[in-house]
């Protein structure tokens, strides 16, 4: 089925559609598409998915020295205190036959001697690390499964953005309307179920690992439709991100601390030790911050890792190899220049254990999904798990939900054609966005700069608010995913985590739970923790 020939008007044209290209929703429309009539809908091209870039690795309990009880304890002492016990307990126990799936539909781990080659990185205990073309585990997944997607009879709808979400006469998501980004076109799919798979938003901060399509339009499509959203607050910051005038914010992965590179300053000191025992495999949390203070004490732009010490490092890490070789830097004799940068939103779309979010009818899964597995700070290379664990889980829950209540109904249309001429005005709100965010709802916070981040969210939401250019479609979008992260930012007043705040250093029993928001009844803490 091409793109070409998919009747997207056809009420119960498609059993699920899926929303998102990334590892998360592909692996929803294969587990789906044997036994249902699948559509996936991007905003760019189906190759075109945050997943590609990830680095670093699935962490999944296979090696013979590790168990489930053992990832679980490092997933539960990343999180903070606000992991989900039972969802993590899924994670990990589910996470080995996923990955024994990805294997069996193609994926080409690296190997030694014919074993599946395990690397550690910060705040695992074990090696469990599986990687693929060295530092290309993303790509490598991602690559394999749209080869096996497009050989199979799934929807392909390219290039378009998602207007809203549609529901029936009981409130059931039932499909969505969305716009041509090329042509302005407005169009409706009608489907049983509806899986979100669309991402992060890492993108609303200017210096960031993530690509141009990660601004969280998910985010507020789910809120507008009034699901609940949790935990917006937790944005993680990839301590070690190339920091270079004229480069982009390239990741440089946990793995090559977990292999031996060290974090020096300019004087060449491991400076990491000061704040924590274990140095460059302390959490994410832990060494973002770090950096981030002696960036401030030293009034530098960046601190450097040294992977001097790591045999055959470019070898094991080519493309990290090759990307710093693109601006000058052998990364096995020069120091690499770093600084935090925006990677990974943890909160998003909250799921219970099967991935159905509070609307009947929508799911979510990956990086959109607040699942409960990640608390207060990611565990590395935990993301790609949750991914597939998750999106299996909510196909499933999707296909099995519509047979058991079928949708009611097909609303009329409510989109008005979108227009495509450029808008300038719309691109300059977007750089105002990310600026207002990164002063205001970065690394390290206050009262008064997450208040005036979410001032100037609300001023472009109110700009944008009638606007049909696509530009002010997804600034609007982006706006209001952005309010939310600062919302919940400025209600939690604690430092938990990823989410710091210099006005209140410290952790407070008070705010042990999901911190949740819903359109109708505002945000609350949900405490069953």
């Amino acid at each position: 089925m091409s793109a070409a020939r998919v009747d997207t008007n056809v009420p119960g044209g498609f059993d699920l559609v899926v929303i998102g290209s990334g590892i998360a929703g592909l692996c929803a429309a294969l587990v789906a598409a044997p036994r249902a009539r699948v559509a996936v809908i991007t905003k760019g091209r189906l190759e075109d998915g945050c997943s590609r870039w990830a680095q670093g690795g699935i962490a999944a309990a296979v090696g013979d020295d590790d168990s489930a009880q053992q990832h679980y304890d490092d997933t539960i002492a990343a999180g903070r205190g606000l992991c989900h016990p039972e969802a993590v307990r899924v994670l990990v126990e589910e996470g080995p036959a996923r990955v024994r799936q990805l294997i069996d539909w193609g994926v080409g781990f690296d190997t030694q001697n014919g074993e599946l080659l395990l690397a550690r990185e910060a705040a695992h205990s074990r090696p469990r690390i599986l990687h693929a073309r060295g530092d290309g585990t993303g790509l490598e997944i991602e690559t394999t499964l749209i080869t096996r997607l497009r050989a199979l009879d799934v929807g392909v709808m390219e290039h378009a953005h998602v207007d809203r979400l549609v529901a029936d006469a009981d409130g059931r998501c039932i499909g969505l309307e969305w716009s041509d980004v090329n042509t302005g076109a407005s169009q409706r799919v009608v489907a049983n179920g509806v899986v979100l798979a669309s991402g992060g938003a890492g993108r609303l901060w200017p210096n960031t690992t993530n690509p141009e399509t990660a601004t969280g339009d998910g985010v507020a499509l789910a809120y507008s439709a009034g699901a609940d959203i949790a935990g917006m607050e937790f944005i993680q910051f990839h301590p070690t991100a190339l920091a270079l005038e004229g480069a982009p914010r390239f990741l440089i992965s946990e793995a090559v601390r977990g292999e031996g590179a060290v974090v020096v300053n300019e004087a060449g000191r491991r400076f990491l030790f000061d704040t924590d025992a274990r140095g460059e495999l302390a959490g994410r949390d832990v060494v973002s911050r770090a950096i981030w203070d002696e960036l401030r004490r030293s009034g530098a732009a960046h601190v450097y890792l040294d992977c001097s010490a790591v045999d055959g490092v470019s070898v094991r890490f080519p493309a990290i190899h090759r990307t710093c070789m693109q601006y000058g830097l052998d990364i096995s004799r020069d120091r690499i220049p770093i600084a935090p940068a925006a990677h990974y939103m943890i909160g998003g779309v909250r799921t219970d254990l099967r991935g159905a979010s509070t609307v009947p009818g929508l799911y979510a899964c990956g990086e959109i999904a607040s699942s409960g597995v990640h608390g207060a700070n990611r565990l590395a290379s935990n993301s790609l798990l949750e991914s597939v664990v998750f999106a299996d889980r909510a196909a499933n829950a999707a296909l099995t939900d519509a047979a058991e209540a079928p949708p009611r109904g097909v609303p009329a249309s409510g989109s008005a054609p979108a227009e495509v001429a450029d808008d300038e005005r719309a691109h300059r709100g977007f750089a105002r966005l990310q600026t207002a965010l990164w002063n205001g709802a970065g690394i390290v916070r206050d009262a008064a700069g997450i208040s005036s981040a979410l001032d100037t969210c609300g001023e472009l939401i109110d700009m944008t608010t009638d606007d049909r250019s696509i530009a002010a479609l997804q600034l609007h979008a982006a706006a209001t995913t952005a309010s939310l992260v600062c919302t919940a930012a400025l209600a939690r007043a604690e430092t938990r985590g990823c989410h710091i705040r210099s006005d209140h250093p410290n952790s407070s029993d008070e705010w042990h739970g999901d911190l949740v928001m819903q359109k109708q009844r505002g945000a609350h803490v949900d405490h069953h923790i």
